[in-house]
């Protein structure tokens, strides 16, 4: 018996490391206003290990991800991301690290978003 447990328990431990992909892709949406934001947002993500692409795109506030699954997650990443001033759909960025960023960047602000629109 105890066999056929350490055996199923062996199985399922295998299904769950293979089933995760080194190239995952995914977007997931970041607030920023100009290309300061996107350096901050793509610097971020890519210094977050087992990232390999990260591109934000300016006008849809897109990020595009490559990364591997067995060394990092989206949580993760939006957690990083939010630590240099950037909210994300599921994490808040604090009060401080949003202080941190340039005066121009500040995308919480009506007046800067209104300023970047063209």
């Amino acid at each position: 018996m105890k066999k056929i447990v350490l055996l199923a328990v062996f199985l399922f431990t295998c299904n769950v490391v293979l089933a995760q992909n080194k190239n995952a892709k995914a977007t997931i949406e970041v607030d920023g206003v100009c290309l300061m934001c996107k350096e901050r947002i793509e610097k971020a993500s890519i210094k977050t290990k087992g990232v390999k692409s990260a591109i934000w795109d300016v006008n849809t506030h897109e990020l595009s991800l490559i990364y591997d699954e067995r060394k990092t997650n989206l949580t993760l990443i939006q957690k990083n991301i939010a630590a240099v001033g950037h909210d994300t759909k599921e994490i808040t960025a604090s009060e401080e690290a949003y202080a941190s960023v340039h005066p121009c960047c500040k995308y919480r602000d009506e007046d800067v978003k209104k300023d970047h629109e063209n």
